[in-house]
């Protein structure tokens, strides 16, 4: 039986509505019909649920296994095709889903520990397994695909300037204004695009045995590689924003995986800096409130020298 804690349930209302509270009703019954589909035996859902419901499971043979189930939706459609494509590089296997059910089986990783516990010990060293993991994950472009476009995420910037009147809101007009402008500008010269993982911090690379550091929860993002960067840049929160020296911090890392990754380092910034401010957006847009780590780690990237 799916047990249910109420901030779980919280968030998905707020996200997804009178749909989220019918899939909230139904969750413990799509479990048992995951569970009869792939012959599991389903524990208690993790701790830190977020947007979606995971627990770890046992297959017929002992396999050791996730269930993550999430109401069906075209992100949810885009993390199982992005899981697909990477095939097991640089990311957890996806060993089955179920698209109408918004089922995911995936293999379990262990001991899984977040690549934050690294960064707390040697930032530079959980800088350099992110940079690999990236490498290992992205793909070319397939002809036929359902991945969204950075250009679609972008659209976030009007649609904060239609909802406040043409203005800003509660964001820093000069702040708002340079991500903004950074944003279309990276676009237009964007290089060669790839699918990456769309959103790659800290708490979505754990630590693996069949590779040191695998990624978990793709977006599934068309997108040129230095786009990539941008969650890493402004995560993990608190602990940046805690470091004695943030700016200084931040522009080592904007060195190490400029290097690593042989991009522009102007080019790292400034999706940094852009994604930072599109987030906080995103998070108002879901009906939240306005989130200081990220709205602070774009003040920190807008103060780097490079």
């Amino acid at each position: 039986m799916a047990s249910i804690n109420q901030e779980f349930a919280r968030t998905i209302i707020a996200l997804h509505g009178e749909a989220g509270r019918v899939w909230l009703e139904r969750l413990p019954a799509l479990i048992e019909e995951c569970a009869r589909r792939w012959s599991l035996r389903v524990g208690p859902p993790f701790p830190s649920l977020s947007y979606n419901y995971a627990a770890p499971a046992e297959g017929r043979g002992g396999e050791r296994l996730v269930l993550k189930v999430g109401v069906p939706s075209a992100e949810l459609l885009s993390e199982i095709e992005a899981l697909r494509l990477f095939d097991g590089r640089g990311a957890v296997r996806l060993m089955d889903a179920d698209e109408e059910r918004g089922a995911l089986l995936l293999e379990r990783l262990e001991p899984g520990t977040q690549l934050v516990a690294l960064c707390e010990e040697d930032d530079g060293a959980a800088t350099v397994a992110a940079a690999g993991v990236m490498k290992r994950l992205w793909r070319p472009v397939p002809v036929v695909h359902n991945f969204p476009a950075a250009a679609d995420w972008g659209r976030g910037f009007e649609r904060c300037r239609v909802l406040f009147r043409g203005g800003t809101g509660p964001f820093p007009p000069r702040l708002f204004e340079e991500a903004e402008s950074l944003f279309a500008g990276l676009l237009a010269s964007a290089a060669e695009p790839v699918v990456t993982h769309g959103d790659l911090h800290h708490g979505n690379v754990l630590a693996a045995e069949r590779e040191p550091w695998l990624a978990i929860d793709p977006k599934g993002l068309v997108a040129e590689p230095a786009y990539e960067v941008g969650a890493l840049l402004r995560n993990p929160q608190p602990l940046l924003l805690q470091h004695p020296d943030p700016v200084r911090l931040t522009e080592r890392r904007i060195a190490q995986l400029s290097d690593e990754l042989d991009l522009e380092p102007a080019r790292v910034r400034g999706w940094g800096l852009a994604q930072a401010v599109l987030s906080e957006w995103w998070t108002i847009e879901d009906g939240g409130e306005l989130d200081e780590h990220s709205l602070a780690a774009a003040e920190i990237l807008a103060a780097t020298r490079i």
